[in-house]
């Protein structure tokens, strides 16, 4: 079975860089990174997607979108969605290499 769901999750991380293909490659790879752990630890954890909307105050359709990379979430979503994983969310800013 982890080897399934392992493998449905690469699955997932695919569909996601797929809609994801028309934002900046950087940022399209956060989101689906995001996606992807927001999937892992709600399962980790035993929630089901409409759980984990009731906990955040959203609608299982919503989390079901942002599993599949539907639409980048929004930070204060992200919040909300961290604190009902028991995780904390990081948000880091790093300065760009010169492009020289």
């Amino acid at each position: 079975m982890a080897a399934a769901r392992k493998r449905g999750s690469g699955e997932t991380l695919g569909r996601i860089r797929e809609r994801l293909a028309h934002v900046d490659p950087d940022q399209g790879w956060f989101f689906a990174q995001i996606a992807d752990q927001v999937s892992d630890r709600r399962r980790a954890i035993g929630l089901s997607q409409a759980e984990l909307a009731g906990l955040t105050g959203t609608t299982q359709s919503a989390i079901a979108r942002l599993e599949s990379g539907g639409r980048p979430p929004r930070i204060d979503t992200l919040l909300r969605i961290a604190g009902a994983l028991d995780c904390e969310l990081e948000v880091e800013l790093k300065p760009r290499t010169s492009r020289r």
